[in-house]
C-alpha cells in the first residue's frame, strides 16, 4: 500500500507537471483596470505572474533556474511621457495561487502621477522548463491610461523584443479587432520581425487577492487549440485578432531568437496584455 501510494503520488505529480507544460506559458503583468478616470484612485496594484491564464491550473516560479533557485526580474519599469522610471526596487515577492499550486510571483503598488499612458514593462530572468528542454524569457508590457488623454501607447519602450500596438490596448470593445507589430532589436534598433507565430490566450478567471477565483467566467474549451489560439504575423510583423469577449487577453509572439543558453534553446517572447470592455 505504501509503495502504491508513493507511485500514485509520483503519477499525480507527473500528470500535473505534464499538464502544465502542455499548455502555453504566459508572463502576466496584471492590474484590474487599464482605463481609469480622473476620479479613480491614483494608486494601482500590479502583479507579475508566470502562469497558464486560461486553464489557471499551474503557476510557475518566476526566474527558476536549472537548480530550482529563483531570481528576480532583470528589469521592471514604467514609461510615461517618454520618460522611463525603474521600478525594480518596488516589487515585492508573493505566492500566487492557481487551482493546483502556488508559484513565486511579485507585486507592486504605483501612483499614477498625471494623465495619459503608463507603459509598464517587465524583462524577467530566464525560466528553465525541463519538460520542453529550454529556457523561457517573456518580455511583457501592459498599458494603463488615466484620464483618457493619449500619450505613449504606440511608442516603443526600447526592449530587446516588444509588441507595438496599432490600436489602443486599453480602449477596446469586445468585438473590436486588436492589431500590433512584433519588433526585435537588431544592431541597437527595433525592427519588425516577419512571420512571427503569436499565441493568444484569455484570462478565464478573475484574480482575487493573490490567486485565481475558483469559478471560471467561461466554460471548458472544446479542444486544446481553443485554450491557446495561434495566429501569424505577416512579412512586416503585423498581426490582427478579433477579440470576442470582454476581459484580459494575452498576445505572445514567440521564437524571436536562435541564441542558446547553456547549450539549450531559448523561447524568447514579446508579450502584450489587452483589456476589452463590454458595450452596455
Amino acid at each position: 500500500m505504501r509503495k502504491w501510494k508513493a507511485l500514485a503520488g509520483f503519477t499525480l505529480t507527473f500528470v500535473l507537471v505534464w499538464s502544465a507544460a502542455a499548455f502555453a506559458h504566459f508572463q502576466m503583468f496584471y492590474t484590474p483596470e487599464s482605463a481609469l478616470t480622473n476620479e479613480d484612485s491614483k494608486e494601482i496594484n500590479l502583479k507579475l505572474i508566470f502562469t497558464h491564464p486560461f486553464e489557471a491550473n499551474y503557476t510557475m516560479d518566476m526566474g527558476k533556474d536549472m537548480e530550482g533557485n529563483t531570481h528576480p526580474p532583470k528589469a521592471v519599469g514604467v514609461m510615461h511621457n517618454g520618460e522611463k522610471t525603474d521600478l525594480l526596487n518596488k516589487i515585492m515577492p508573493i505566492e500566487f495561487a492557481s487551482l493546483t499550486n502556488k508559484g513565486k510571483a511579485y507585486e507592486l503598488s504605483y501612483n499614477l502621477d498625471g494623465e495619459g499612458d503608463f507603459i509598464f514593462y517587465c524583462d524577467p530572468d530566464y525560466y528553465w522548463e525541463p519538460a520542453e528542454d529550454c529556457f523561457i524569457r517573456h518580455v511583457t508590457k501592459v498599458i494603463v491610461n488615466r484620464g483618457g488623454m493619449s500619450t505613449d501607447w504606440d511608442q516603443p519602450v526600447g526592449l530587446d523584443v516588444e509588441i507595438i500596438p496599432l490600436d489602443k490596448p486599453y480602449g477596446v470593445w469586445a468585438g473590436n479587432v486588436f492589431r500590433g507589430v512584433v519588433m526585435v532589436k537588431k544592431d541597437g534598433k527595433l525592427v519588425p520581425f516577419p512571420n512571427a507565430e503569436i499565441e493568444v490566450e484569455y484570462v478565464s478567471r478573475d484574480i482575487i487577492g493573490k490567486g485565481f477565483a475558483k469559478q471560471a467566467k467561461v466554460g471548458e474549451a472544446p479542444q486544446d487549440c481553443f485554450v491557446t489560439q495561434t495566429i501569424k504575423a505577416n512579412k512586416d510583423g503585423e498581426f490582427a485578432y478579433g477579440i470576442p469577449r470582454a476581459g484580459w487577453w494575452g498576445f505572445a509572439a514567440l521564437g524571436l531568437t536562435e541564441e542558446k543558453k547553456n547549450g539549450k534553446d531559448i523561447e524568447l517572447g514579446a508579450l502584450i496584455w489587452v483589456q476589452a470592455h463590454e458595450m452596455k
